[in-house]
C-alpha cells in the first residue's frame, strides 16, 4: 500500500519531467529545423494544423524569416483559411518586396480564388525584381488566359518556352491558348490516298476552313470536297470548343453531306476535356456517323506533357449487335519551339472516326483490320503562318485474309489574323 502511494506521485513527476524535457528540446530546435518538420507534417503526414503550429513557433523565434511566412500562407490556404492566407502573404511581401516565392504564392492563390486583377498585380510586381522568373511568367500567363486576354498570354508562354524549353506546364498551357491568340484564322489542306489493290483510283480530299474566337470559345466552319470511288462529294461541318470552367473545355462537332456515297450523311461528336495536375490531360466523349444506319462510337484518351514531348493514348469502342469493335492510337509530338512547331509520330490499330481521310471505310460490312503508322512536321513562319506536311502507311485487311498496302500524304496551310 505504501509502495502504491509512492508510485503514483513518482509517475506524475517523471511524466512532467519528460514533458518538460520534450518542450525544452523542441524550443532548442532552430527555425530551419522547425520548417523542415513543418514540411514533413504537411506533405508526408497531411497534418496541416501541426504544420501551422510549427511555422508559428519558428516565426516566434525568427519573425523576419520570409520563407517560413510564405509557407505558412500556403498552409492557411490549404486549410481553407483564405483571409489568414492573404494577410500572411501580404505581410511577407511588405517585409520583403523582392521575395520571388512570396509573389508566386500570392499570385497563385489569387488565381485559384478568381481574383485575377489582384493576381496580375502580384505577378507584375514580382517580375520587376525577377524579369526572367519562370514561375512568375507562367502564373501571369495562366491569369491572362483566365481573363481571356489570349494574345499577351500566348506571347508570354512563348517567351517562357524560349527561356525554359523543357517546362512541361508552360508547354501544355501554350498548346491550349494558341488557338485563342488570333481572333480569326483560315486554312486549306489537301490529302492524297493511294491503294495497291483495294481501289483502282486514288482518293483526294480538300478542306477549306474558317475559325473565329468568341467569348464562348472558338468556332470553326469547314467545307470538305472529295473524290472517292470515282465520285465527287461535298460535306459541311462545324466544330466548336466551348470553355466550360478553368480546367475544362469541350469539343462539339456536327457535319452534313448529301453525297452519302463518299461521306457519312450526318456526323457528330462531343468530348469533355480536363486539364489535370502534373501536365496530364484527359477526355471522354462519343462520335456519331450515319451511313443510312446509326453508328455510335465512344472514345477517351489520356495525354501527358513531358519536357519537349507530348504523349497521347486514345481508344475508340463501337458496340455492335454481335460484337464490340475497338481501335487505338498512340501519338507523340516533339516540340521544336512554340505550340505550332513540332514533329509528330502516330501508331494505330483500326480506323479512327476522327480521320476524315479514312472514316468512310467504317461503312464496311467487314470490320477492317488495320495497322498504321504516320508522321509529319508542323511549323510556323513569322508566327501567323502555319504549315504542315504529313505522310503515312497502313496495312489493311479489307476482306478475310486479303490485305492491301495504303499510302497517304498531305499538306496544309493556315493563316491567323
Amino acid at each position: 500500500m505504501i509502495l502504491k502511494k509512492l508510485f503514483v506521485p513518482a509517475f506524475l513527476i517523471a511524466t512532467a519531467i519528460l514533458h518538460a524535457h520534450t518542450l525544452t528540446a523542441q524550443e532548442k530546435l532552430s527555425s530551419d529545423e522547425l520548417l523542415v518538420q513543418a514540411r514533413s507534417a504537411a506533405f508526408q503526414q497531411k497534418d496541416y494544423p501541426k504544420a501551422i503550429a510549427l511555422c508559428q513557433q519558428a516565426l516566434s523565434q525568427s519573425p523576419g524569416y520570409t520563407d517560413i511566412r510564405v509557407f505558412l500562407g500556403r498552409l492557411y490556404f490549404w486549410s481553407d483559411k483564405e483571409d489568414s492566407s492573404r494577410i500572411t502573404l501580404d505581410q511577407a511581401l511588405r517585409e520583403n518586396p523582392s521575395h520571388e516565392d512570396a509573389a508566386v504564392a500570392a499570385a497563385s492563390i489569387a488565381y485559384f480564388t478568381n481574383r485575377y486583377k489582384e493576381g496580375l498585380a502580384y505577378c507584375e510586381t514580382g517580375l520587376q525584381h525577377h524579369p526572367r522568373s519562370p514561375d512568375l511568367m507562367l502564373q501571369k500567363a495562366k491569369i491572362l488566359t483566365a481573363m481571356r486576354d489570349y494574345k499577351p498570354a500566348a506571347r508570354l508562354a512563348d517567351s517562357l518556352l524560349t527561356i525554359d524549353p523543357k517546362n512541361t506546364e508552360a508547354r501544355a498551357l501554350s498548346g491550349r491558348i494558341r488557338d485563342y491568340a488570333a481572333s480569326n484564322r483560315i486554312g486549306i489542306s489537301y490529302d492524297y490516298t493511294h491503294f495497291d489493290k483495294q481501289f483502282s483510283d486514288p482518293w483526294h480530299l480538300i478542306s477549306l476552313d474558317y475559325g473565329r474566337q468568341t467569348k464562348y470559345g472558338s468556332i470553326i466552319g469547314r467545307v470538305n470536297y472529295t473524290n472517292r470511288f470515282k465520285t465527287d462529294g461535298v460535306q459541311f461541318e462545324v466544330d466548336a470548343y466551348p470553355s466550360i470552367a478553368k480546367n475544362f473545355y469541350a469539343y462539339v462537332n456536327f457535319g452534313y453531306s448529301a453525297d452519302d456515297v463518299v461521306f457519312p450523311k450526318y456526323r457528330g461528336g462531343f468530348s469533355l476535356y480536363a486539364n489535370l495536375p502534373k501536365s496530364f490531360e484527359a477526355d471522354l466523349g462519343f462520335r456519331y456517323l450515319n451511313f443510312g444506319n446509326d453508328t455510335w462510337i465512344y472514345t477517351g484518351s489520356i495525354g501527358k506533357y513531358y519536357k519537349s514531348f507530348w504523349f497521347n493514348l486514345r481508344a475508340y469502342v463501337t458496340p455492335d449487335d454481335d460484337r464490340i469493335s475497338h481501335s487505338y492510337s498512340f501519338t507523340t509530338r516533339y516540340y521544336l519551339g512554340g505550340a505550332d512547331d513540332f514533329l509528330h509520330l502516330s501508331l494505330g490499330y483500326g480506323i479512327s472516326p476522327d480521320d476524315r481521310t479514312q472514316a468512310i471505310q467504317l461503312n464496311n460490312n467487314y470490320k477492317l483490320l488495320t495497322n498504321r503508322i504516320s508522321g509529319g512536321y508542323r511549323f510556323t513562319h513569322r508566327k501567323l503562318n502555319v504549315f504542315l506536311i504529313n505522310a503515312g502507311f497502313a496495312r489493311v485487311e479489307y476482306l478475310p485474309k486479303t490485305k492491301d498496302n495504303q499510302f497517304t500524304a498531305g499538306i496544309g496551310y493556315q493563316r491567323r489574323f
